[in-house]
């Protein structure tokens, strides 16, 4: 018997955003363990790699020229300057993975997230909290990587962050790593839900047999329906 309906099958874009030391990345890895069916974009940065962080995987790291050739060619969906220093979102591999049937997430800052949003307004915002200030300041230290300075500097680039949270669809609070992973993943299979996804509904086909039998409760009993 053919569905009832048929949905859409192109993937959802998500926007996840969040203060420096919030988990996004986390969360992504360990919404792996719950989803297969999602891509996370690589984007590309100026910034100097901390340890442990490679090329290709993590991020695509460039040079200020490099990245300002980019810009001039087109390359980026966004991009923004985060702490004197360039992000942005190539636009390769994106629409591919969407059409193959895979949401995409871009884990991006809010200025680039909102460039998006006015772009692509049919995409899904997620802000990823921390579960207290404290708590960021905590994750930021324990990186080992970063200044006091430019930990001063996240914390107060933070504060202006959540400011627009508002302009999100949801917020995740990042208390657990598992319980925020799951959360997501309970938003992306949402989506997958949503009405406007619904492409096409079959009514007309040999469902009205059935509606025809329904009418006589005996002859649908023991009727042998060829659908």
């Amino acid at each position: 018997m053919k569905n009832v309906i048929k949905s859409k099958t192109k993937g959802s874009l998500i926007v996840m955003s969040g203060p420096s030391g919030s988990g996004k990345d986390s969360i992504c890895n360990r919404l792996r363990e719950y989803n297969d069916n999602f891509w996370v974009s690589i984007s590309c940065t100026t910034r100097t790699p901390r340890k442990g962080e490679e090329e290709g995987i993590d991020y695509f790291f460039k040079s200020k020229e490099e990245f300002e050739k980019m810009i001039e060619e087109d390359d980026f969906l966004e991009y923004a300057m985060y702490n004197n220093q360039y992000y942005g979102t190539p636009k390769s591999k994106i629409n591919q993975y969407l059409d193959s049937g895979k949401d995409v997430i871009l884990v991006i800052e809010v200025q680039g997230a909102l460039k998006i949003k006015h772009r692509i307004p049919e995409a899904v915002f997620i802000f990823i909290m921390p579960p207290t200030m404290k708590d960021l300041i905590y994750r930021l230290k324990k990186r080992g990587t970063e200044t006091n300075d430019k930990i001063l500097s996240r914390f107060k680039e933070a504060y202006k962050e959540i400011n627009e949270l508002s302009k999100y669809n949801y917020v995740v609070v990042n208390d657990e790593i598992d319980n925020a992973a799951r959360k997501v993943n309970a938003i992306l299979e949402s989506q997958r839900c949503r009405v406007d996804r619904i492409e096409e509904v079959y009514l007309n086909n040999p469902e009205e047999e059935i509606h025809e039998l329904l009418i006589d409760d005996k002859e649908f009993d023991n009727a042998e329906l060829q659908v």
